[in-house]
C-alpha cells in the first residue's frame, strides 16, 4: 500500500507535493521520495525510513520545478527498494499505489530493469516500461494507456517525463484516483487528506480512466482513449477535519471526536418521535429484505468487532440469524450463501483487497451485499447493492477509532430498520431504540471525561508485560476490541476473550504480573444482563484469588466489584446494545496513555497502517 500526490501549476511543487504527502503519510511510512520537474531536468529525492527523512534531504539538497509526484509507501518484499517512486533510464518518474500482481512477467519483459535507479522496485520496473513504450516517439499519454493495459491487480500510478515538462498523466488501475482543481493548478492523490486544504472540488477517476494534467486544465480519456467527462464533487469534509487542531496525536483527536461521528451518522436517517428509520442508499426492497434467510457480515480488525456486535444488534431487535465472517478468510472460502442470504461488507476506506475479494465471492454465490463505509466513492461502495456511509470524516490516525463507533451507529440503524420492515420490532420499541441512539452521543461525551482517570490508570499498569480483556455478550467483542489497540498502540502481550471462557486457557495465565480489564455492564431491562453480570463478578472474584490485577470497566456501581478490583472505572450507563460504544472510551483512552508512556509513535505504530488495500 501506498499514497501518492501529484501537483501542476505555478507554485514550486516540492512544498506542496511534501505537505500533501505529510497528510497521507498513514498508508505507508517505510520510504518516501518526489521528483519535481523544470524545464530541462526531473529532480528525484528518495529515502527510506519516516517522511521526516524526505523533508531533511529536500532540504539538504532543494528540488525546484512547478510539477511533480511523490509517494509515502510500505516495502513488502521486492515492491519498493527505497519506495514507489522512481526515474527510468527514459526520463520518466513513476509514483505508485497498489500492487500489480503481475509485476514479474512484467520485469522478465523489461530490459535493464535490473540497472535502473530503484534496482528491481516495482515502480522501477513500471518507469523503465513507460520508457520502452516511448522510444519510438509515442506520447506519455499514450505510453501510459498501454502499461495500464499491461498490468493487473489493483493499482494506480502518476508519471512525468523529462522531454514533456509541464504534465503529469495519471491513471486508475483498480485503485482511486483524485484530481483536485484549483486556481489554475491542479492536484492528484489516493485519498482526500492530501488535498483538502488545497481544494475541495474532486474528480474521481472511473477505472482504466487516464488524466492529463497541465498548468492548463485536466483532460481525462477512456482505456480506448476517448474523451470521457468526470462529473466534479464538491466534497463536504472540512479540510480542519485532517488537522489535529491542538491535539498532540490523530489518534487522540479522533478519540475526541466519536460524539460527532455518532450524530452525523445518525442524522437524517431516524425519526425521534416515532423511531422509524430511513435508508435511502440502503439498495435493497423492504420485500427483498422480508425474504432473506440470513444475514452475512463481513469485516477484518476493527471491522470484525463492529460485525460481533452487530450479531447482537440484528438477533436481538430483528429477529434474523447472522453469521460473522473474517474477510481474510472469506475470501478463500466455501460459503454456503445464495441470493436468499444478504451480505453486510464493512470497511472503513473501502478499499481493502480482502474485503472487495469478499464482496465479489458474495456476489459470485448470488448474494446482494450492502457496504457499510466512510468512503462514498470507494470500491466497495460503488460495487455494493447499496450502502449506509458512517460520516465519520478523516480518520489519519492509523489505528480505527471514531470510525468503530460510526459503524456501530450505522448497524444499530440497520438493525432497527430490518426490524421494523419484518414486523419484529414495535412502534413503541422502535421510539424506544431511537431515543437511545440519540442519547449516545452525550453519553459518549461524558465517557471522554475518564481522562485523566485513564491517565492515572496508565501510569500504574504501563511496565505490565500481559493484559487480559474479558467480556461477556455484546461486550465480548469490544473486549477483542481493547485487547487489539493495546497490542497495536502499546506494543504489549494483550488477549481477548470470553468472559465464560476464561477457565479453557486465560486462567493458566494469570499471576501478579497480569492485569486483567474487565468489563461488566447491566442492563435490567435486557434479558439475561443481570445473570451476565453476577457471573462476570464471580470471575472478577477467581482473578484476584490468583493474585491478577482487576481493572474493571462498568456502568454498576457495586460494592463487590470495588472489593475485589484494583480499579473501578464508572461509564455512563446505556441501554445494553449501545453501551459497547460508551464503553469502547475508557479502552482506548487506556491503551493511548499507555502507549505515551512507554514512547510509542501514536500515529504511526510499528508495522501497522491505515488500511490494508493491495493484495
Amino acid at each position: 500500500m501506498a499514497g501518492i500526490v501529484a501537483y501542476v501549476g505555478r507554485k514550486q511543487a516540492g512544498p506542496i507535493i511534501l505537505e500533501g504527502l505529510r497528510r497521507l503519510e498513514y498508508r505507508g511510512y517505510d520510504a518516501a521520495g518526489l521528483a519535481v520537474g523544470t524545464a530541462k531536468a526531473i529532480h528525484v529525492r528518495e529515502v527510506g525510513g519516516r517522511l521526516r527523512n524526505l523533508r531533511t534531504a529536500v532540504r539538504l539538497d532543494p528540488v525546484r520545478g512547478t510539477y511533480g509526484i511523490g509517494h509515502t509507501s510500505w516495502i513488502s518484499g521486492r515492491s519498493g527498494a527505497t519506495g514507489s517512486e522512481t526515474v527510468g533510464p527514459g526520463g520518466v518518474a513513476l509514483a505508485l499505489s497498489g500492487k500489480a500482481t503481475n509485476i514479474e512477467t512484467l520485469r522478465a519483459r523489461v530490459a535493464g530493469v535490473a540497472e535502473s535507479p530503484g534496482g528491481t522496485a516495482d515502480s522501477a520496473v513500471l518507469a523503465r516500461r513507460v520508457a520502452e513504450l516511448r522510444e519510438d516517439g509515442t506520447p506519455l499519454e499514450e505510453a501510459v494507456r498501454q502499461l495500464s493495459r499491461d498490468v493487473e491487480g489493483r493499482c494506480s500510478f502518476a508519471t512525468i517525463a523529462q522531454d514533456e515538462p509541464g504534465k503529469v498523466v495519471a491513471a486508475r488501475c483498480g485503485m482511486p484516483v483524485l484530481i483536485g482543481l484549483g486556481q489554475n493548478e491542479y492536484f492528484i492523490a489516493s485519498d482526500y487528506p492530501a488535498i483538502l486544504h488545497r481544494t475541495r472540488d474532486v474528480i474521481h477517476l472511473e477505472n482504466w480512466d487516464i488524466a492529463v494534467l497541465t498548468k492548463r486544465g485536466v483532460r481525462v480519456t477512456d482505456a480506448d482513449g476517448l474523451p470521457v467527462f468526470r462529473p466534479v464533487h464538491r466534497e463536504r469534509w472540512d479540510p480542519l477535519m485532517a488537522e489535529k487542531s491542538g491535539y498532540e496525536h490523530f489518534m487522540a483527536k479522533e478519540i475526541f471526536e466519536q460524539p460527532r461521528a455518532i450524530r452525523e451518522t445518525a442524522l437524517g436517517r431516524l425519526d425521534e418521535v416515532t423511531g422509524g428509520v430511513v435508508l435511502d442508499e440502503l439498495g435493497v426492497t423492504p420485500r427483498e429484505l422480508r425474504n432473506i434467510s440470513h444475514l452475512n457480515i463481513i469485516g477484518c480488525g476493527s471491522s470484525w468487532h463492529a460485525a460481533m456486535t452487530a450479531k447482537s444488534m440484528i438477533e436481538h431487535l430483528a429477529r434474523v440469524h447472522v453469521e460473522i465472517e473474517y474477510g481474510s478468510e472469506f475470501r478463500y472460502s466455501d460459503p454456503l450463501i445464495d441470493e436468499s442470504v444478504l451480505s453486510l461488507v464493512l470497511s472503513q476506506s473501502g478499499e481493502t483487497a480482502d474485503m472487495l475479494a469478499s464482496q465479489l465471492l458474495a456476489h459470485e454465490r448470488g448474494s446482494k451485499t450492502i457496504a457499510i463505509t466512510n468512503s462514498v466513492n470507494s470500491t466497495l461502495a460503488e460495487t455494493a447493492r447499496g450502502a449506509i456511509y458512517t460520516n465519520a470524516g478523516p480518520e489519519l490516525a492509523a489505528l480505527s477509532t471514531k470510525s468503530l463507533a460510526a459503524q456501530l451507529t450505522a448497524l444499530y440503524l440497520f438493525a432497527m430498520y430490518l426490524g421494523q420492515v419484518r414486523g419484529q420490532l414495535s412502534p413503541e420499541a422502535s421510539a424506544r431504540c431511537a431515543r437511545d441512539l440519540l442519547e449516545l452521543p452525550s453519553l459518549v461525551e461524558s465517557a471522554l471525561e475518564l481522562t485523566d482517570l485513564c491517565k492515572r490508570l496508565a501510569h500504574q499498569v504501563s511496565h505490565a508485560s500481559k493484559f487480559l480483556f474479558l467480556g461477556r455478550g455484546v461486550q465480548f467483542p469490544i473486549a477483542l476490541e481493547g485487547a487489539r489497540k493495546m497490542q497495536e498502540l502499546a506494543e504489549t502481550r494483550a488477549e481477548g476473550c470470553a468472559a465464560g471462557e476464561m477457565r479453557h486457557g486465560p486462567e493458566a495465565l494469570i499471576n501478579a504480573d497480569m492485569f486483567v480489564v474487565m468489563i461488566a455492564t447491566v442492563d435490567d431491562s435486557h434479558p439475561n444482563s443481570r445473570l451476565r453480570f453476577e457471573k462476570t463478578l464471580v470471575q472478577v472474584q477467581e482473578v484476584a484469588a490468583r493474585h491478577g490485577r482487576v481493572i474493571c470497566i462498568t456502568n454498576c456501581d457495586d460494592e463487590r466489584l470495588r472489593e475485589y478490583a484494583s480499579e473501578v472505572v464508572l461509564v455512563p450507563s446505556a441501554r445494553e446494545l449501545v453501551q459497547p460504544a460508551v464503553v469502547l472510551v475508557p479502552l482506548q483512552l487506556l491503551a493511548y496513555h499507555v502507549a505515551v508512556l512507554r514512547g510509542v509513535d501514536i500515529d504511526q505504530p510499528r508495522d501497522i497502517g491505515r488500511s490494508v488495500v493491495a493484495d
